[in-house]
């Protein structure tokens, strides 16, 4: 069974099982927590595929929280050729770790 839940503004396919890498969410690391909305939900533990308007009823995505941590560096680089101006500056996104552990629809 799998499903496409919403965290952080992005849609995300998962299924029972899987590691998923998400931005920082505001829990402990080792607590259980549960994802949503649920957009879609299909796979072979449930009769056929079920699409919600805008999430499927009674479908939830349980997770347990791996840890929090700190994405690659992304470095920009602005260049005015006529000015001599050149300015560089980076970032690094905060990422939590979930691990998915029940899929119910």
């Amino acid at each position: 069974m799998y499903a496409v839940v919403v965290s952080g503004g992005k849609q995300h396919k998962v299924s029972q099982g899987d590691t998923l890498v998400v931005d920082r969410l505001d829990a402990e690391v080792g607590s259980a927590i549960e994802l949503g909305p649920v957009l879609l939900v299909g796979g072979e533990g449930c009769d056929g595929t079920r699409i919600g308007t805008p999430g499927v009823d009674g479908a939830k995505v349980t997770a347990t929280v791996v840890s929090h941590d700190l994405g690659e560096k992304k470095e920009t680089f602005k260049y005015r050729r006529t000015r001599s101006s050149r300015v560089s500056r980076g970032f690094r996104a905060s990422l939590t770790t979930l691990s998915i552990t029940e899929i119910s629809a």
